[in-house]
Formats: C-alpha cells, sequence, structure tokens
C-alpha cells in the first residue's frame, strides 16, 4: 500500500509516441494501479520524450529536482525506462532520489546498478554483431543504406527485374537485421518493444526514420522464409 508523495516518470522514445500516446497510457494506468489505495499524493507527471541511451534527459532531471523539492519518491512504470547504461544510474543514484518501479518493486540502487551493468553489456555486444555483420555484408560488396540510384539499370528492363533487385536487396538487409531482431524476440520482447530498441540502437529502418512493428514483422518473416527457402 502506498504512502507519501511522489513524482511520477514515464518516457516515449519517439515523438510520433508521444504525441499518440503510444506506450503513455499504459505506463500511467501502471502507476496509478500500484499506487491505488493507501495516503499517497502524486504531486505531477513528468513525460520525457527521448532515447532510452542518452543520460541527458532535462524531464528526468526536472522530475529528479521536483522529488528533492517535495521530498517525494520518483516512480515509474518499467524500469528500462531509467535507463540503459551504468553512467546514468549512478547520476541517479548520487541524487539522493529514492525510486520504485512498479515492475520490480523489490529493486533498490544495488540491484538496479547491477541490471543496468548486465543491459549495458548486452547492448555492446549486440552492437558489436551487428556492426560486424554489416561490415562484412560491405567487405562482400554489398551496398548498405537507401541509395537505390543502380536501380535506373534494371528498370530498363521492367518492372519485374526491377522488383527482383527490390526483393533480393530486402532478403540480404533481413539477414543482418534478424538475428538482433530474433534475439530481442526470444527474450519477450513484443514487436513493438524490438522496433523502439532498434530505432534507438541507431540500426537504420528500412525506409530511414524510426523502426515500426510492422517493419519488424517484415524482416523476421523474409528471415523465416529464407531458412525454409534453404533447408
Amino acid at each position: 500500500m502506498a504512502n507519501g508523495k511522489f513524482i511520477a516518470y514515464y518516457r516515449v522514445s519517439t515523438a510520433r509516441q508521444g504525441a499518440s500516446g503510444l506506450g503513455l497510457e499504459a505506463q500511467q494506468e501502471a502507476v496509478r494501479a500500484h499506487l491505488n489505495g493507501g495516503n499517497w499524493q502524486l504531486v505531477t507527471e513528468v513525460i520525457e520524450v527521448e532515447s532510452g541511451r542518452r543520460n541527458d534527459r532535462p524531464k528526468l532531471a526536472e522530475a529528479l529536482r521536483l522529488c528533492r523539492l517535495h521530498g517525494a519518491v520518483l516512480i515509474i512504470a518499467k524500469l528500462d525506462r531509467l535507463a540503459r547504461n551504468v553512467a546514468f544510474i549512478s547520476n541517479l543514484m548520487e541524487s539522493g532520489v529514492d525510486f520504485i518501479a512498479v515492475d520490480f518493486p523489490q529493486a533498490n540502487r544495488l540491484t538496479v546498478h547491477i541490471l543496468a551493468a548486465v543491459a549495458e553489456h548486452e547492448r555492446e555486444m549486440i552492437a558489436a554483431r551487428t556492426k560486424a555483420a554489416l561490415g562484412a555484408a560491405k567487405a562482400r560488396g554489398i551496398k548498405l543504406g537507401g541509395d537505390r540510384g543502380n536501380f535506373s539499370a534494371v528498370m530498363d528492363r521492367g518492372p519485374a527485374a526491377s522488383a527482383a533487385v527490390r526483393s533480393s536487396k530486402a532478403i540480404e538487409r533481413a539477414s543482418l537485421i534478424a538475428p538482433v531482431a530474433s534475439e530481442l524476440q526470444a527474450s519477450g520482447a513484443s514487436l513493438r518493444l524490438i522496433a523502439s530498441e532498434l530505432t534507438s540502437r541507431g540500426i537504420p529502418a528500412p525506409r530511414g526514420g524510426d523502426w515500426s512493428a510492422v517493419q519488424v514483422k517484415r524482416v523476421l518473416e523474409r528471415r523465416k522464409h529464407v531458412e525454409r527457402s534453404n533447408p
């Protein structure tokens, strides 16, 4: 049963998510359900639109300042909304502000520091494997990115040839991204969460910009198609 004052902090990864409420409403619902009952006061709610990899989050700094001002506890819906690296967790601990993560209420400053270290190591390992895979593809002569200038030559051979080139490039790119997406999916991440994670890691989406759940689904489906075609 919750008691005392609380400052809620919500983070969404993109401006589109912030404007649409995607992910935000679920966080708010989780926090309010946790505070249900007891003698508590939700002083204010702070919303940040930012990548989880960055440390300089002004809205979180504001939330911590408000916690100190009101003698309140910082409350978040999900532990991964705080950070993915040790440096940020260290700054949080130095602030002297107590916090509660609804999805992991047993967490304390020590356990969060350990979890952040593990998460940072995992992120660096996945990023290294992705970089190595992209480097190997480039070494084989595969042109990465969204440059489609070479399509002009095949357009003379008709739409079928152009479609074949696009399909080949899509399959090749899927083979590079799918291992990362599959690893995240195996850990229980949803398509939407995988899309957010790929975006935050700086992995470019097929058409640029942020990843979507639909794009992640297509990448995974292409990989399955290739595996079925090459048993």
